[in-house]
């Protein structure tokens, strides 16, 4: 599938304020985004998520490395550049707030160089696909979070670029607009063959509608790969056993020294040992550890890993290891 942006050797540093010392915010960062894909952008605060959006959206200049999109370079063809990106940045700071839908539409496509005809039948086919066909003379200042929310990727919408960046679209939104907002985005990439990046702290959007995620820490890439995979890693040597009784302080120390990333709880006439394994054949280990004392063994069930838990996993740490292990 043919690469629409390019993140080719990015590095950007900063110098403290009132102070001599820099800070290596991006660090050689490269990566693709693929033409008709939904892309998970991720990395917690300060790791340099921000820093590469502002690059990509032409906010900042890298000091080394170049981006491109569509063939054009952020650098050397800017304005060709952005001609092909619209950004829905958090705070939806892209709405006018004492103009109404349709007028915030009219105004942003007239922006983007869409003409008037063109624009007029773009708007009543946005109005609609976003559910908000009721609302075209409502003042924006007086829409719900999540009717503002829509509106603001109508608008990014209506410059008909080939991609569309969206910084935290579904924050602070109900849970049936988020799954509403899920699902335009999803069609918009189906029925406009638009390319779409995602950052966001709510990994179930990513999980949901994202087919590949670059995660960034430190200032450097530490995974890019599809969410399926990602999954697929980590859930197959993640358990949860369910004890008839209690683990001896013997038994403890040794699940403690061979499985460092374990949990175990005791409740009332039971205890559960949730761990994760290296490889799935070191189950068998566990069960010659529960033997010694004859620990009953009530259930063993794999435990379901959602994408925060494989996003917290990469982030401390444990991603390189998992790797190396399924190789």
């Amino acid at each position: 599938m043919e690469a629409i942006i390019k993140v080719e050797g990015v590095k950007k540093a900063y110098k403290k304020r009132k102070s001599k010392e820099v800070i290596q915010a991006i660090n050689d960062v490269s990566f693709d985004v693929k033409r008709g894909e939904i892309l998970g952008l991720l990395g917690p605060n300060g790791a340099g998520k921000t820093t590469t959006i502002k690059m990509i959206c032409g906010l900042l200049t890298p000091d080394e490395g170049s981006i491109t999109i569509n063939g054009n370079d952020m650098k050397t063809q800017r304005l060709k550049a952005l001609k092909h990106i619209s950004a829905v940045l958090e705070g939806n700071r892209n709405l006018y707030w004492r103009l109404t839908v349709k007028e915030n539409l009219e105004y942003f496509a007239g922006n983007r160089g869409v003409s008037r005809k063109d624009a007029a039948f773009l708007i009543q086919d946005l109005l609609h696909k976003f559910n908000l066909k009721h609302k075209e003379n409502e003042l924006v200042n007086r829409l719900s979070r999540g009717m503002q929310q829509k509106l603001a990727i109508a608008i990014a919408m209506s410059a008909e670029t080939d991609v569309i960046l969206l910084d935290e679209p579904t924050l602070g939104l109900d849970v049936e607009t988020s799954y509403e907002v899920r699902s335009i985005l999803q069609s918009i990439v189906k029925e406009y063959n638009r390319t779409i990046i995602i950052s966001s702290h709510d990994m179930d959007v990513i999980q949901d509608i994202c087919e590949r995620t670059v995660i960034i820490n430190n200032g450097n890439i530490v995974i890019n790969d599809s969410v399926k995979n990602l999954l697929k890693l980590f859930e197959v040597r993640s358990y949860s056993i369910t004890l008839g009784g209690f683990l001896s302080n013997h038994q403890l120390s040794l699940i403690s020294h061979k499985f460092p990333h374990h949990t175990y709880k005791k409740e009332t006439f039971q205890s559960i040992l949730e761990i994760d394994l290296a490889k799935s054949e070191e189950i068998y280990q566990i069960i010659d550890i529960l033997k010694m004392d004859e620990t009953p063994v009530e259930a063993i069930d794999r435990r379901n890993v959602n994408f925060e838990q494989i996003f917290m996993k990469i982030i401390k740490g444990e991603k390189s290891n998992a790797f190396a292990q399924s190789s």
